[in-house]
């Protein structure tokens, strides 16, 4: 069965990559802390949104000091635009205090201590990772984990489960660009209501399973 699944997800792999040749992350990545903190914006507000919010919130803001002493309140003035606003002013408040004080002015690489921080799940502990330390890491969102379970290669709704079934059957080696290939897919063609499967690239591999 999982040597089936990994045929599978070779084709996948394959006509992703010849389909979007330069996927890239869509969030700024300029350093580690602003990647983090992007991250943490990003709960259900699109990443354009994020990166125009924090082109304000780091003219404010320029050292994660400043931002650390800065009340979450000051922090929740400048980050409204991108919704939830109490939650993510929390957050940010605690990264940059962890961040000055706990870390040492570093973000740490270990996926477990990046999620001591509220704010950062799996998603973003391993977006942070893969994008800034180069650690094999799949992000799973919402366009990752629609796009696998119609092509067939997880049954999984839970994204920690999803995970784990395409760690399975994709090389280490694609886990980073495979996240954004598979955001591109979403987007383009394999939307979560009205999929283009006439013309999706992936169609001769999709099970099209479009009931999710």
């Amino acid at each position: 069965m999982i040597r089936g699944k990994k045929q599978l997800a070779s084709k996948t792999l394959e006509l992703l990559r010849s389909s979007f040749p330069n996927s890239s992350c869509t969030l700024d990545t300029d350093s580690s802390e602003r990647l983090a903190i992007r991250g943490i914006l990003s709960a259900q507000c699109t990443d354009i949104r994020v990166n125009a919010t924090c082109i304000d919130l780091f003219s404010k803001y320029e050292s994660m000091d400043e931002l650390a002493a800065a009340s979450e309140e000051e922090i929740a003035a400048v980050i409204k635009p991108c919704g939830l606003t109490k939650a993510k002013s929390h957050s940010i408040k605690v990264f940059s205090t962890k961040y000055c004080n706990e870390w040492n002015y570093s973000v740490p690489q270990d996926v477990d201590e990046l999620m001591t921080c509220p704010g950062i799940g799996k998603k973003i502990a391993n977006l942070i990772i893969g994008e800034i330390y180069g650690i094999p890491a799949i992000v799973v969102d919402t366009h990752m984990k629609r796009v696998m379970y119609r092509i067939g290669l997880t049954d999984n709704e839970n994204p920690l489960l999803v995970e784990k079934d395409l760690c399975k059957v994709f090389p280490e080696e694609c886990w980073i660009k495979l996240g954004h290939m598979a955001v591109d897919l979403g987007r383009t063609y394999c939307m979560a209501r009205g999929p283009k499967c006439e013309v999706c690239p992936l169609s001769e591999v999709c099970k099209r399973r479009i009931d999710k």
